[in-house]
């Protein structure tokens, strides 16, 4: 990065310059009124960086341009073809792309943020945004045995105190300690469940369901950006539709999504978006599905039929969007290879039905059903354990494990799940490229993670995690667009840009325009790559030089500065409450 700074016109001089050029150029029609806030300029400051001879891809879906981007304090001052300001520093970014930073609309991050706050391995894709409380869990609101649970936990594991049991007390911790990032939260059906049902798998009562829309609307008050349901995982699970009508009612008129990760993924697939979509309409919210894919070689036919659904909800007057991942596979716990009703009740329970002579055989059936589904146990990957007993097993595939152990499959899968006492995690390989590219290619799709902040060294470097981790953005980029031409640049920058930020409302995020805050990520479109690998996750990308977080550097010239200028995001606000509103 070429650093100098600007002799040339003062800041008044600078302004009526700029302004109309950058209001031509920068802030093309089809950006939405809140993107562009009438009372940034009420700050007197000078222009603090002008980012000169870059590719500017302002997040519309609109072909590159070579401008300008000046940055004064949080916020984009001008974008034009040519910006000098007294005072400036000027960064030389020619050869270099430049596009609003990442906005990551399915991100599990969430408590990992309080442990390493650097958020490296989202940062070094260009990731400035994440949207956590995915598939039905959110922070809170937990019950106080919950609490209690999660407090000891991360005491122990990495001295972190938490002292918050809801969504707002989680928010108002990372406003006041933040991290490198900005983040925004989901509230999580399934933990509202829990809070109100506990793991019980009965059907809600009208009084229950009550006190979950209840719950739901206190925290789209203090700043839930939508509602997300996990519905393969418990408690969501035992959910029927008039209850997660319920729970996503509050969304009607907001605009904001009922997320769901679905029912089903695999083998009643057709079924669960159905599912999805009669919410929407009876909740009268739009609706978002969760990393669609289509699961099992023997179900890859049904992604066409899927986007014609897609296609004809959103033809019907339903507002429908979906995310993606670039990967060929999955990642969840390993308890999610037993059916529903052998995990109810929780591990203990579980457990006990492993060794019943009556529930085994059918549990053993479900289990081998699901592997037949992804081809072979070959296709079950190990990512982590909480034992170190058991740490032979992370990153090894389950068929070769077994052959080189000498024991077979399934009963080496017993072993890992009992000694670990179901805590394991594992990556399915169940999803076909071709299909990945063409939900990647459609019109409705965001482009998500489905990961965690981690890192490759410290606390949050543990296991052999999913890729995706590290390298999603990244190589959408380097993979989808650059080599496979599946779908432009500027497309795939509109679907990690301003296409998120919209269907949350997060104003002023996901653009290049005057006004806009200066989330920015600067990257080689002829090298950016991601690195991390099944066999070697731990790797970060490549071809993404610089980031800028409200107006802060957090990776300058390919190193991480430390700095932590995140801030929590809510539909709809615009202003930092430091500023005029």
């Amino acid at each position: 990065m070429t650093v100098t700074r600007s002799p040339h016109l003062d800041r008044r001089q600078f302004l009526a310059t700029a302004a109309g050029t950058a209001a031509g150029l920068a802030a093309p029609s089809n950006v939405s009124w809140w993107t562009l806030p009438r009372t940034w300029r009420s700050r007197a400051q000078a222009s603090d960086w002008v980012l000169r001879g870059a590719a500017i891809y302002d997040g519309t879906g609109a072909p590159a341009r070579e401008l300008d981007v000046a940055i004064s304090g949080d916020r984009i001052e001008a974008v034009a073809p040519r910006l000098d300001v007294a005072g400036a520093q000027i960064v030389d970014l020619r050869g270099l792309a430049l596009s609003p930073g990442f906005v990551d609309i399915h991100s599990h991050s969430d408590l990992g943020l309080l442990v390493d706050p650097r958020a490296q391995s989202k940062v070094r894709q260009g990731v400035t945004t994440e949207i956590t409380g995915q598939d039905g869990s959110s922070i809170g609101p937990w019950s106080e045995e919950r609490l209690r649970e999660t407090a000891a936990s991360y005491r122990t594991r990495y001295g972190v105190e938490i002292d918050f049991r809801d969504l707002a007390g989680f928010l108002g911790r990372l406003e006041r300690e933040p991290a490198a990032v900005n983040i925004a939260s989901m509230v999580g059906h399934g933990t509202v469940r829990a809070m109100v049902i506990g793991e019980t798998g009965r059907p809600a009562t009208e009084a229950e369901r009550r006190r979950m829309a209840a719950l739901v609307e206190e925290a789209l008050r203090t700043g839930a950006c939508g509602v997300s349901s996990g519905l393969e995982y418990l408690p969501g699970a035992f959910a029927d539709v008039a209850e997660l009508t319920d729970v996503a009612a509050p969304l009607r008129g907001t605009g904001l999504p009922y997320a769901s990760h679905m029912r089903n993924e695999d083998d009643h697939l057709l079924a669960a978006i159905e599912e999805a979509f009669n919410v929407g309409r009876r909740a009268g919210a739009s609706v978002h599905l969760s990393h669609l894919k289509a699961q099992g070689a023997r179900n890859w036919w049904k992604a066409s039929v899927v986007l014609e659904m897609v296609d004809a909800a959103r033809a019907g007057g339903l507002d429908v969007t979906f995310d993606v991942y670039p990967y060929v596979a999955y990642s969840t716990g390993l308890s999610n290879m037993f059916p529903v009703w052998a995990r109810e009740g929780g591990t203990e329970a579980l457990l006990a039905r492993l060794d019943n002579a009556s529930t085994a055989p059918r549990i053993e059936a479900d289990v081998r059903d699901k592997v037949d589904q992804l081809g072979s146990w070959d296709a079950v990957q190990i990512t982590n354990t909480a034992a170190d007993s058991l740490a032979w097993a992370r990153g090894k595939r389950l068929g070769q494990l077994a052959a080189a152990r000498g024991v077979e499959p399934y009963a080496l899968f017993l072993q890992i799940v009992r000694g670990d006492r179901n805590r394991s995690g594992m990556i399915g390989f169940g999803m076909s490229e071709e299909n990945v590219g063409r939900f990647l290619a459609h019109p409705a799709s965001i482009v998500c993670s489905d990961g965690s902040a981690l890192a490759v060294e410290g606390p949050l470097s543990g296991g052999a995690p999913h890729p995706r981790n590290f390298g999603t953005f990244t190589r959408v980029l380097g993979v989808f667009c650059r080599e496979r031409r599946v779908l432009p640049l500027e497309t795939a920058i509109h679907k990690m840009t301003l296409a998120p930020a919209r269907r949350l409302k997060l104003a002023g995020r996901g653009v290049i325009a005057p006004g806009a805050f200066a989330d920015l990520v600067a990257f080689d479109p002829d090298r950016v790559s991601d690195r991390a690998t099944f066999e070697a996750p731990l790797q970060y990308p490549v071809g993404v030089p610089h980031v800028m977080v409200n107006g802060q550097w957090v990776l300058r010239d390919g190193e991480h500065t430390g700095a932590r200028p995140g801030r929590v995001v809510e539909p709809g606000r615009m202003a930092h409450p430091s500023q005029p509103p």
